[in-house]
């Protein structure tokens, strides 16, 4: 278990349709506390699943299960090493846009109906504001892994790029997956609901409400960009690991996990 206070506590200039989660850091680790459910095991399992991925251990944060204690209270929770290096900053899309334009990528993006020229804009704005070439790239993982984990909270608010001491921009690790596995009990997904009709309704954020729409857009632009490799003896194995959960928990997100394993054929060697 890790104690910590409030000299640790840190406020994260990051709108969330979820609310806020209590986070908190010490020396270069950063810890989250479960808010509206299991966004914990979420980060945890979503990330871990990365490591079985096509992907090289760089391009994301990995997430490790913790036990947080603060003001006598003990919370289920996660922890991560620092995405950023000494004088770097973390500028989401939102604030860059914002900063730049003087209007937000969101009213951007969500002024043009066509679904397919919102994400020509994203990617070709980014890129002309950062001078980062394959963000395009980036999009289509990106979409890839939110279909796949359901993760309904990668608004414009929740994309970043990260500025560099010297001007230049480097690619930000994918983050922030606490939304993913129906992990909010607490409002849309209650743990007595069954567990497929909640997933058909889950809706995307970034330029669409559509999962799929928005990968398929992605891969049609960019290019399928990433392939799982993990299989259900490595599920139930990583599943097995988790502590602080009730069981219930834990077999809602193995069921979802093998759902979209079958959904997402494609997208698993």
């Amino acid at each position: 278990m890790v104690e910590l206070f409030d000299a640790d506590k840190r406020e994260v200039n990051r709108k969330s349709s979820k609310g806020n989660q209590l986070k908190f850091e010490r020396d270069g680790i950063w810890y989250k506390a479960d808010y509206t459910g299991y966004e914990g095991l979420s980060e945890f399992v979503a990330s871990h699943l990365m490591l079985k991925s096509t992907m090289s251990t760089s391009e994301f944060v990995l997430y490790n299960q913790e036990e947080l204690k603060y003001k006598n209270r003990v919370y289920m929770g996660v922890s991560s090493e620092d995405l950023l290096n000494s004088g770097e900053q973390l500028i989401t899309l939102e604030r860059l846009f914002t900063n730049t334009y003087g209007v937000g990528l969101s009213n951007m993006i969500y002024g043009i109906s066509d679904h397919v020229d919102r994400l020509r804009l994203i990617v070709s704005k980014t890129e002309e504001l950062t001078g980062l070439t394959d963000f395009g790239v980036y999009m289509s993982k990106m979409m890839a892994i939110d279909a796949f984990f359901l993760n309904e909270d990668r608004h414009t608010h929740n994309i970043a790029v990260v500025l560099c001491p010297d001007g230049s921009y480097r690619y930000c690790p994918y983050f922030d997956h606490g939304a993913g596995f129906l992990a909010d009990t607490t409002m849309d997904y209650p743990l007595d609901g069954d567990v497929y009709d909640l997933m058909e309704t889950v809706q995307a954020k970034t330029f669409c409400q559509d999962f799929d729409e928005q990968l398929d857009i992605a891969e049609r632009l960019y290019g399928k960009q990433i392939e799982f490799k993990f299989d259900k003896k490595y599920v139930d194995k990583l599943l097995d690991s988790i502590y602080g959960y009730e069981d219930r928990i834990v077999e809602r997100v193995r069921n979802i996990i093998f759902e979209q394993m079958r959904r997402y054929t494609y997208l698993c060697k």
